[in-house]
């Protein structure tokens, strides 16, 4: 899996319709809508921050449509998608190996480059199972100001 982006740059239109078409898929105006918004620059949004942003010019597009480009680019390993909680994930623009700061108060993801973190131990895996990535997200909230 390779990620996207340019270093400390961003990608036009025309490489993000390259990038899709390399994947196998058809960038249709509204594939590549919802890619410019995602993976134009590092970013971390959920579903519908992107579809918020695909109609704030008055566009339409259906949030199925938005959730199925998600899908597939998530499953080509162009964004990945994270689970916070059981009912909201975020997509990530970098496909690279990376882990997160999760700020439970605002919501927020910073990342953590893959190489600040050390493993001494990984747990043997169940039968017939193979490691497939590690991706650690570590909670962290605002300190009580009064317990200080």
């Amino acid at each position: 899996m390779t990620d996207v982006h340019y270093s400390g740059g961003t990608l036009s239109r025309d490489e993000l319709a390259r990038v899709l078409e390399n994947e196998g898929l058809k960038p249709t105006h509204q594939r590549l809508r919802v890619a410019e918004i995602l993976m134009s620059t590092p970013c971390h949004l959920t579903a519908d921050q992107i579809l918020a942003e695909l109609r704030k010019d008055g566009g339409w597009v259906s949030k199925a449509t938005v959730y199925n480009t998600l899908k597939v680019l998530a499953e080509r390993g162009l964004v990945k998608q994270i689970h916070l909680d059981p009912t909201r994930s975020v997509y990530d623009s970098r496909s690279t190996a990376h882990h997160h700061f999760h700020d439970v108060d605002s919501g927020q993801l910073i990342d953590i480059r893959a190489e600040d973190i050390e493993f001494s131990r990984f747990p043997e895996l169940p039968e017939g199972m193979e490691a497939d990535g590690i991706e650690v997200v570590i909670r962290i909230k605002r300190r009580n100001a009064s317990a200080a």
